[in-house]
């Protein structure tokens, strides 16, 4: 989910920079520290938008440089078990499929992915459903659960866990045919 987060901390500016405006250095600071970064906490952090509050500059003795306190606006996608996503087919493995979520991907595994018996087709790069026929590959976009997720700090080293085998999963083309399966079925029904 993504969310527009207000984050307070405490920055360094370093005494090269004191010429510069010191609105336009703590965001510049704010933005290399935080872009690009997850942590369990806040999530993934996409772009830090702008500076809210910025206390004055502290001294610490033996650092020339000033410490700031600050508040600021930031950006951060976070995913929440349970909850439903959308993204696009990035890699078929023979274990599962990754699936890109925005900033980060997800992995649904072989055994998630439908209630067919699926096998890999290396050539094709696909996933094959058995009984099926249906196929899932490189660039299809699908709708899924998020059942797992693991956000540990760095960059992008968080873990995502989808499932695509409850009603209204998976493939959106898939979705689409189920949806007219049950529509059909009931006009047949009231015509009856």
């Amino acid at each position: 989910m993504y969310k527009l987060l207000t984050v307070r901390d405490n920055i360094r500016i370093p005494p090269s920079r004191f010429g510069e405006e010191i609105e336009k250095v703590s965001l510049e600071i704010l933005r290399e520290t935080y872009e690009g970064v997850m942590t369990a906490e806040l999530g993934f952090i996409i772009a830090v938008i702008k500076v809210l509050e910025l206390g004055p500059g502290r001294i610490i003795p033996g650092d020339g440089a000033t410490y700031h306190n600050v508040v600021f606006e930031a950006l951060a996608f976070k995913p929440e078990l349970q909850q439903i996503v959308e993204g696009e087919v990035v890699e078929v493995v023979d274990f599962g499929v990754f699936i890109r979520l925005g900033p980060l991907d997800g992995l649904c595994h072989v055994s998630q992915v439908t209630d067919d018996f699926i096998s890999y087709d290396q050539k094709r790069s696909a996933l094959l459903g058995k009984e099926s026929g249906r196929v899932l590959s490189v660039g299809d976009h699908v709708r899924a659960r998020i059942i797992a997720v693991s956000l540990k700090g760095g960059s992008r080293s968080g873990k995502i866990g989808l499932t695509m085998r409850q009603p209204y999963l998976g493939k959106i083309e898939w979705i689409k045919e189920d949806a007219k399966k049950i529509i059909e079925a009931k006009e047949s029904k009231k015509s009856s």
